[in-house]
């Protein structure tokens, strides 16, 4: 069974999803054109501070390819930018994991800072969520297009001792009489 085949095609979480790609895609874009201005050396460890941020020409480019990216996700929209927030989402995540091994070392090609460690952090998490948001709970609504796609086949009850049922359906109890 693939993923795909579980996600409904259209519904109206999906603004979220573009929202979160595409505003997350325009400040990179704008982080990666600054950083390109500040004529900053290609991979030059130091780099020059942009928009609070370390930034040299390299990760500037890189900011400006995964902007796109994010942006093009939002233009698309549904289950796609949901699935691409939740990947880019991880990759800044990792990336900030492999930034913060690389601080003030010769390895860190992208000019990586403390706060550029954070905003890896933070965006990836921010990113992670949008992508997230509606599909990932164990107690979705009943209206969501996530649990009707999930719950749309036969119900099976489940079978056993009382208090094993119990646990495996929990609700109020059936009042005796009735």
């Amino acid at each position: 069974m693939k993923l795909q085949d579980e996600l409904p095609v259209d519904h109206r979480l999906a603004t979220v999803y573009r929202y979160g790609a595409g505003l997350g895609g325009v400040f990179l874009l704008v982080f990666g054109i600054l950083g390109l201005f500040d004529h900053t050396g290609f991979l030059d460890t130091s780099g020059k501070e942009t928009l609070g941020l370390s930034s040299n020409g390299a990760l500037s480019v890189l900011s400006i390819v995964v902007g796109a990216i994010l942006v093009l996700g939002a233009v698309i929209g549904g289950n796609f930018a949901s699935n691409l927030n939740m990947i880019v989402g991880v990759v800044f995540v990792l990336a900030g994991f492999v930034g913060l091994m690389v601080l003030d070392s010769s390895a860190n090609r992208l000019a990586f800072q403390i706060p550029n460690v954070l905003f890896s952090f933070v965006f990836g998490f921010v990113i992670l969520t949008f992508g997230m948001y509606g599909r990932v709970s164990s107690h979705l609504p009943h209206d969501n297009p996530y649990w009707r796609d999930r719950h749309s086949g036969p119900v099976t009850q489940p079978s056993g001792p009382e208090t094993l049922v119990k646990v495996l359906r929990p609700g109020p109890p059936k009042p005796v009489g009735h």
